[in-house]
């Protein structure tokens, strides 16, 4: 059984080019800093015009390894954090299997304790 990370930001206008730009940088710098190779990493959606107020729309599938899940999931949302911040007046939805990742704007998206390092080591010795 796998668990998937989808994020979707959506808006009535396209972005624009210097917009486009920043999503590329995000991607790259965030792919480049990615820790497992191998592993499936920040991952969008080339356009699709079925859906044209969707400006960015992508989806992570976590690792089955229990040690590996705590920090792509940190990964992947700070990068969308990231992405979120680059691009104004869209509304973002990010979920985990139906669970909606809360947006925080200090800390950007996160679940609650995930971030424990307590949590990761435990996680680490499976």
């Amino acid at each position: 059984m796998s668990v998937s990370l989808s994020y979707c930001a959506s808006r009535a206008t396209p972005l624009t080019d210097a917009e486009t730009a920043a999503v590329e940088r995000v991607v790259a710098a965030r792919m480049a800093s990615f820790p497992y190779e191998g592993q499936e990493s920040l991952y969008l959606y080339d356009s699709d015009d079925s859906r044209p107020d969707e400006v960015v729309a992508g989806s992570t599938k976590m690792p089955l390894d229990p040690g590996r899940v705590l920090p792509v999931l940190d990964h992947v949302l700070a990068s969308v954090t990231e992405l979120r911040r680059a691009l104004s007046g869209a509304e973002w939805r990010v979920h985990m299997d139906g669970l909606d990742v809360p947006w925080d704007g200090t800390d950007g998206y996160a679940f609650p304790g995930m971030r424990d390092p307590d949590l990761a080591a435990e996680l680490g010795s499976l």
